[in-house]
């Protein structure tokens, strides 16, 4: 049932979803929370510390998604201890030749960036301090060419492929005074400058936490943060995808209502309201059989359409909330408490001397 509604389904003039041509879509992971029950530990085992095991059971899910709609095309998931990038190497085939790929520094590995532009898709990753590229040839934007290198195969020799590296300082105001201030390097293998500036491409990098934003609806509104509940392996499985399924279909509603007012932008609809409408369809049977012909907006997309979000949405960073495990210690009071609104401005400079490593803040 997933895969009949798993998919992109922004149309060709669907306005935050199409740059220069190209669907921008993103590959990300997050945990789900298990029960702590025997035959679930088994399969899923909780994080390990020096001398202990601590938290929840987990499971990864990673998921390909449509950022200009965070409609899911294409999902996998199973035991954390597997990583992030064995999952999304599963997802490759659902990539077309039309898609741009958005996706963190946990995602730069050659052999990921080499199947994605198999399948003819373009990419835009965020890289890690450890790589350390070579100049090859500087570009007029600031940007820089290079060769990635795979490790060597019999017959197939080291597997190069050339990508374009943005290295730039990156400067955040928060609305209190606060200032950070950190390095970034972006690989891509939009390659010309003149189509695809090194600027536009660190403002079209942040187009990837509509993913995050994707698995904030499905975990903190469509679960309230709860822990699954299934017991058995199999039927965590079947569980997952009845609400991967759950979400999907709310996603496809919001396309629908957005269709009916041309130039809406998706970003104005809000999840939570369609959940909500949903919810109230079945728990009062009320509105689920039209009194007339049916129309393509029903009573879901009339609330979606009638509680639209701002037209314009600030720029805001998140409060972060503590984790019952994170991994993350040394960011203990490094997020701030509430939202902030923050200006953000960009620096294109190649790193001479590399990156320092992330501060994690």
């Amino acid at each position: 049932l997933f895969e009949t509604l798993a998919g992109t389904v922004a149309a060709r003039s669907a306005p935050g979803v199409w740059w220069c041509g190209m669907r921008t879509v993103a590959f990300d992971g997050t945990g789900l929370q298990l029960p702590d029950r025997a035959p679930v530990t088994g399969r899923f085992p909780k994080r390990s510390g020096a001398v202990r095991e601590f938290g929840y059971p987990l499971m990864r899910l990673v998921t390909l998604v449509e950022t200009g709609t965070r409609a899911i095309i294409a999902a996998a998931f199973g035991p954390e201890r597997d990583g992030e990038l064995p999952y999304a190497m599963r997802l490759l085939d659902r990539l077309e030749a039309n898609m741009l790929v958005l996706a963190d520094a946990g995602f730069d590995a050659i052999g990921f960036l080499r199947g994605i532009h198999a399948t003819g898709a373009q990419f835009l990753v965020r890289s890690s301090a450890t790589r350390r590229p070579l100049v090859q040839d500087r570009l007029p934007d600031g940007s820089y060419l290079t060769r990635l290198s795979a490790p060597y195969r019999a017959g197939h020799g080291y597997g190069l492929l050339t990508v374009r590296v943005i290295e730039a300082w990156i400067t955040v105001k928060l609305a209190d005074g606060t200032v950070r201030r950190e390095q970034w390097r972006l690989i891509t293998s939009l390659t010309d400058p003149a189509l695809h500036p090194a600027r536009r491409l660190v403002t079209l990098y942040h187009e990837r936490w509509q993913a995050e934003t994707c698995y904030a609806s499905v975990k903190a509104t469509l679960l309230d943060g709860r822990v699954l509940r299934s017991g058995h392996p199999a039927d965590l499985d079947q569980e997952v995808w009845g609400i991967l399924t759950v979400y999907q279909a709310l996603i496809h509603t919001a396309a629908d209502a957005a269709t009916h007012r041309p130039g809406l932008d998706m970003d104005r609809l809000s999840f939570t309201v369609a959940l909500n409408a949903a919810r109230d369809q079945v728990t009062t049977a009320s509105g689920i059989l039209p009194s007339d012909t049916a129309q393509l907006v029903g009573t879901i997309g009339r609330a979606l359409l009638d509680n639209l979000l701002p037209a314009h949405r600030r720029q805001r960073l998140k409060a972060r909330s503590l984790k019952s495990h994170s991994k993350y210690a040394p960011n203990t009071a490094q997020h701030p408490a509430t939202a902030q609104t923050y200006t953000f401005h960009t620096e294109i400079a190649i790193a001479e001397k590399g990156l320092a490593p992330r501060s994690h803040q």
